[in-house]
């Protein structure tokens, strides 16, 4: 009983630390690839010319020093709540699962999943990508609101974050125009190309006909230099993915105006003082689809869009060749 009772309060402290800090790392990513920063003049609903007067933050690092300046610590922590209750509810599933403990290192990274077998693989991830996309939207779009959201007020919190459409209809969250293309693509990349190639340039220890551990000297020039161009490869593939998954995420579904009412959300005070932390793109002109998004990205705001903070994906894929 007390084993169990230690490893409960390991995990807890394990957890807790984690969310310290990929809470802050991940809601200042969201923001930068959020972030609308149009070339040039762009049009509104009604089709007149409006100069774009939103901020312009071109690193990383200068849109984390901007959420510290605006809102503060709590601005660095928003998105929390929805994380912490995200992270327990995928490790009482995978506690759940056969075979599988919050000790496999697949249980809860973000390119890996906990079960063996290319097919068993994909469903997996594929059902855990359904069912966890309303949680990705809330939590987005609790990062990106210019409000600030209370911690233990979850009804009001959905008030501010979901319209009246999708509060009534809460299926309309999975039919978020392009959304499911995005994160499937993504998935179907990484299970059914990324892994495979992975594995046969570094064979998992358990997979190797001789048995041998793995030694410095098995990461040979050849094979190191073979796994560098497939995380260029993939980081060209996946960052791309994830900056069209951000934006459509945050853009809000209505599916009658006149069921609208979005006067709640005056209710919530602004998180900053001055200025919003980042511009978002206006809901009168919305991206339709996966491949609207790109090509108006592309049109609007640059190549260079798609590939925010890529260092992000590169390092963690370079980090499973020694995993």
């Amino acid at each position: 009983m007390m084993s169990m009772f230690l490893v409960a309060i390991g995990l807890i402290i394990s957890l807790a630390i984690s969310l310290i800090i990929a809470v802050p790392i991940a809601g200042v990513l969201v923001r930068f690839r959020a972030n609308y920063t149009p070339k040039g003049l762009q049009l509104d609903g009604e089709g007149g010319v409006q100069p774009h007067t939103g901020p312009v933050v071109n690193s990383y690092f200068a849109m984390f020093k901007r959420v510290k300046r605006l809102e503060g610590w709590s601005g660095l922590y928003k998105g929390l709540m929805p994380a912490v209750l995200s992270t327990v509810a995928i490790m009482l599933f995978l506690l759940a699962l056969p075979d599988t403990s919050l000790s496999n290192p697949g249980g809860h990274r973000k390119y890996t999943a906990p079960v063996d077998g290319l097919w068993n693989r994909l469903a997996y991830s594929l059902f855990m990508m359904i069912i966890s996309l309303p949680v990705v939207i809330i939590t987005n779009r609790s990062i990106t609101t210019p409000f600030r959201l209370p911690w233990l007020n979850g009804l009001f919190s959905l008030r501010v974050l979901l319209t009246t459409s999708e509060r009534r209809r809460p299926w309309l969250l999975f039919l978020t125009p392009g959304l499911l293309v995005s994160e499937a693509l993504r998935i179907l990349y990484i299970v059914l190309v990324l892994d495979p190639l992975r594995s046969s340039i570094f064979p998992p220890q358990s997979n190797r006909e001789d048995g041998v551990p793995l030694t410095f000297e098995y990461f040979t020039l050849p094979r190191l230099s073979l796994y560098m161009l497939l995380v260029f490869i993939s980081s060209v593939i996946i960052v791309p993915l994830e900056v069209i998954s951000t934006r459509l995420s945050i853009q809000r579904n209505h599916s009658s105006p006149d069921l609208e009412d979005e006067n709640t959300v005056l209710d919530a005070p602004y998180a900053g003082t001055d200025e919003d932390v980042i511009g978002l793109r206006s809901e009168d002109d919305p991206y339709v689809g996966f491949m609207d998004c790109l090509q108006r990205i592309l049109n609007e705001e640059g190549y260079k869009v798609l590939f925010r903070a890529w260092w992000l994906v590169t390092i963690p894929l370079l980090a499973m060749a020694a995993s």
